[in-house]
């Protein structure tokens, strides 16, 4: 998909297979570019979607067919309030599951979109550190995305705790 935006169609949509996040403007000096980012997004971010949006479907088809859900709508509360307020939170903790477990992938997936595109960051550094036997900035590297990891799960079960009121912090 990368190659078919960036190079074969890279005249009609304005994408660049590669380049940095910053452009120099001669009157505005460096600016941020936001369509150098549409395809590495795309890219590492498209399979993870579409899973997530189809457990988070899966389980508000399974959380809607509850008891208490009926029993809402016999005492007249209308969709909206049914949907957002009873449903989807009891729905969202298989969800929260995944996008935490998905979130490691991601990690690793973006070490080989910023090589892949060129960009200048922690995987493209942690892969030329590889290639040159560099341990130290290796370790470094996979130091503190362990680290960024251990803090997504703690944030996930602060989540927990806010979406579900059953599930206590000890």
């Amino acid at each position: 998909i990368a190659w078919i935006f960036g190079f074969v169609l890279s005249k009609y949509t304005g994408l660049n297979m590669s380049g940095s996040l910053y452009s120099y403007d001669p009157f505005k000096g460096e600016v941020i570019t936001w369509k150098n980012l549409i395809l590495p997004m795309v890219t590492l971010g498209f399979r993870p979607l579409a899973i997530i949006v189809q457990l988070t479907r899966n389980a508000m088809l399974d959380v809607l067919g509850q008891d208490y859900i009926r029993t809402a709508k016999a005492k007249g509360l209308n969709n909206n309030t049914i949907i957002y307020r009873h449903a989807l939170k009891n729905a969202l903790n298989p969800v929260i599951t995944a996008i935490a477990t998905w979130f490691a992938s991601l990690l690793a997936g973006s070490f080989f979109v910023e090589y892949v595109f060129g960009y200048n960051g922690l995987g493209k550094t942690t892969v030329n550190a590889l290639e040159m036997s560099d341990f130290p900035v290796v370790m470094g590297s996979i130091l503190f995305i362990a680290f960024i990891f251990v803090v997504i799960n703690i944030l996930v079960d602060v989540v927990y705790v806010w979406i579900d009121p059953r599930v206590k912090l000890q």
